[in-house]
């Protein structure tokens, strides 16, 4: 990775980081799905401008992007839980699960490839952004969380996909819950509170993973660039309290919008890469 620029070059690129760091809080606060989901097509093309090794470069982009919405994740958890909107009891019966989930999915990133790691992204961001696209009121699996272990198995899935996606987790809990008749803003708030027990080990086992890889760009800790994910933190903590206040402003149809629109861009960037 080669980090030699101007100076102009150098401000370009930390205002550029900012703002994708200020529209990563923005997003974490409305979507309650971290900001993992923008960050990583952010950290491709930054990664890719830089030159980071192909073999690499994906694993570089989920374990930085998932070191970035820690504290996102964790803001975001904390405003919806001041506003009395997370559902507690939900998220103590299948947080367990869902990090069992994540340590699953960093095992399983350490041998994928980076083509790999795109497909998971484009299958399930595809199938996540439809439902919300065409998604009605009336699609339901129950009108209540189910009592059976079935829905621990779920929350082992969502954890495992979102460790290889570098995401809170909210695109999945918040179907998984309105699917189950929970009101879209707290299926919402409950989401964010899981974004922290994916982001937390999920960077931790990232950095476990890549320890010993060549190629990585410098000031790396694993599959973690510590640049990257400094410079982008500080605009992101900032803006998570604004998605917060729009997300409990906005109506139920205009927030499934905002999922499927966004879905479908990243979906596209990572086919335009394949094909």
């Amino acid at each position: 990775m080669d980090i030699s620029m101007t100076t102009g070059s150098l401000v370009l690129l930390i205002v550029a980081l900012a703002g994708a760091g200020a529209a990563t809080g923005f997003l974490a606060g409305l979507l309650g799905v971290g900001g993992g989901a923008f960050l990583v097509p952010v950290h491709y093309e930054l990664f890719s401008f830089f030159g980071v090794d192909e073999s690499v470069r994906m694993h570089m982009v989920l374990g930085t992007s998932l070191a970035v919405i820690v504290p996102t994740s964790l803001r975001s958890f904390s405003g919806h839980y001041a506003k009395g909107a997370v559902d507690m009891q939900t998220w103590r019966r299948l947080a367990p699960w869902v990090a069992m989930g994540v340590t699953l999915g960093v095992l399983t990133a350490k041998f994928a490839s980076t083509s790999e790691l795109k497909w998971v992204w484009i299958v399930a961001g595809s199938l996540i952004g439809l439902k919300f696209a065409f998604g009605r009121d009336d699609w339901r699996l129950g009108s209540e969380l189910p009592r059976g272990k079935g829905l621990e198995v779920t929350a082992t899935i969502i954890g495992l996909v979102s460790a290889l996606m570098s995401i809170g987790g909210g695109m999945f809990i918040v179907s998984l819950l309105t699917l189950y008749g929970v009101p879209i803003h707290r299926a919402v708030a409950t989401s964010a509170a899981f974004g922290p027990v994916i982001a937390v080990p999920g960077t931790i086992g990232f950095m476990w993973a890549g320890w010993d890889v060549p190629l990585r760009p410098p000031y790396s800790i694993g599959y973690v660039n510590l640049l990257a994910a400094g410079l982008i933190m500080p605009a992101s903590m900032l803006a998570v309290p604004l998605g917060v206040r729009a997300a409990h402003a906005l109506s139920k149809r205009k927030l499934e919008v905002a999922f499927a629109v966004f879905l479908a861009c990243v979906v596209a960037r990572f086919l335009w890469s394949l094909l």
